[in-house]
């Protein structure tokens, strides 16, 4: 396993560094923030493009319902661009599933648009490594894993979606719906660190909205007679903390609602995220939050309404799953790639993978950093590394190495 046969030198032989660089900078110049559906739209066509020079079918799947409460209150509908697949020998007994994302975090209307090279390795720009650089990865791997023989054993899914900066709500069903029955997945996330380093265990996520509803008066005249929402979502909001422990950080974030200083608020809306290490955890809060729920509105004489839930469940490493991060340590090797691996309290759609019992590492993008900020950037000569080392680990994957 530490050293590459002839066959595996042969499989990457082909790999196109300009091919990969040129498709990051076109993808990224075309802005695909998550709620940017035109840019979306275009991004998928260009994706549709890229795969279809593989051997099987593209498709683009429509995004399922999805609610948002709003700063009234009001549970309204939030659109989301379509999602990409591409199948490749569907009836294969072994099959493997491979995800990115094409959307971003920065809309349309950032001033975060542009490509800057910093020095001759590192490009500076929106999405480079969250995750355009990655998906370019992905097709380029897959064109090398095509060439050898190993590949009309095996088959695979690709999965593009265009929400995951959100929690990827409106795809999780498609993730469920294609990790089922998958020996293995790989996920296109940028490393966890610069120097190739690999996200390894992480935990859960959750994003909650609870709307109070109270009763107005007149702050002056008659405040006995009102039901303040902000005052209830406040103590909402110091109670989530006090629930917090080492295994559960809370977070409330946000506290809306209210009107003229002299008219007691009727209504608020709290929003906070969780961040579960564990299973148990998750669950533990459920019922904490049900009991708190029914306190608050007993004590302050008000309606609470509950919206969102954990949609990033925790994702343990099992023994399966630490075999496929051994494979791409050894392969990283033979390729004098140096690759570890750290837990960490970020999530992605890696942990909706790992919910369906499937190994996966989903750190397999390119090296780069300073995600989510206008200092993002790509270390270019990666795109090859990382390509290498998946088309590699995918065909010890297929020869029945590794796992």
């Amino acid at each position: 396993m530490q050293s590459l046969s002839q066959t595996e030198r042969a499989l990457v032989s082909g790999i196109d560094q300009q091919r990969m660089l040129s498709r990051t900078q076109e993808w990224t110049a075309v802005n695909s923030g998550t709620s940017n559906l035109e840019g979306l739209a275009r991004m998928a066509d260009l994706l549709s493009e890229a795969f279809s020079a593989l051997p099987g079918e593209v498709r683009l799947h429509d995004p399922a319902s999805v609610t948002v409460v709003d700063a009234e209150g009001r549970e309204v509908e939030k659109a989301h661009g379509r999602h990409l697949v591409c199948s490749v020998r569907p009836g294969a007994q072994r099959r493997f599933l491979l995800t990115g994302h094409m959307d971003t975090v920065f809309p349309a209307d950032h001033p975060f648009q542009a490509l800057e090279w910093l020095d001759d390795d590192v490009l500076n720009g929106p999405g480079t490594a969250d995750m355009k650089g990655g998906i370019a990865v992905i097709a380029e791997a897959l064109m090398a894993l095509e060439t050898s023989d190993a590949a009309a054993n095996v088959g695979y899914d690709v999965m593009i979606n265009a929400d995951e900066e959100t929690g990827s709500l409106s795809s999780a069903w498609l993730i469920d719906e294609l990790a089922r029955g998958k020996f293995a997945a790989l996920t296109y996330e940028p490393s966890a660190l610069p120097d190739g380093t690999l996200a390894h265990a992480r935990g859960g996520s959750g994003n909650f909205t609870l709307t109070f509803t109270g009763k107005s008066a007149h702050a002056g005249r008659n405040p006995q007679d009102g039901r303040n929402a902000i005052v209830a979502a406040a103590d909402c909001a110091v109670r989530l903390k006090g629930l917090q422990y080492d295994e559960l950080p809370i977070n409330p974030a946000k506290i809306e609602g209210g009107a003229a200083n002299n008219v007691v608020p009727d209504h608020a809306v709290l929003r906070f995220n969780i961040r579960p290490r564990t299973v148990e955890a998750a669950e533990r809060f459920g019922t904490d939050l049900d009991t708190l729920v029914a306190e608050l509105a007993r004590e302050h004489d008000v309606q609470i309404a509950r919206h969102g839930g954990i949609s990033r469940p925790p994702k343990p490493v099992d023994e399966t799953a630490q075999k496929l991060f051994d494979l791409v340590r050894d392969t990283g090797a033979a390729l004098g790639q140096k690759i570890g691996w750290q837990s960490t309290g970020g999530v992605c759609d890696g942990n909706n993978i790992a919910a369906n019992h499937v190994p996966v590492v989903d750190t397999m993008g390119v090296r780069g950093g300073k995600i989510h900020s206008p200092d993002e950037f790509m270390i270019a000569p990666s795109l090859t590394e990382r390509a290498q080392l998946s088309a590699i680990v995918l065909h010890r994957l297929a020869t029945g190495e590794g796992l």
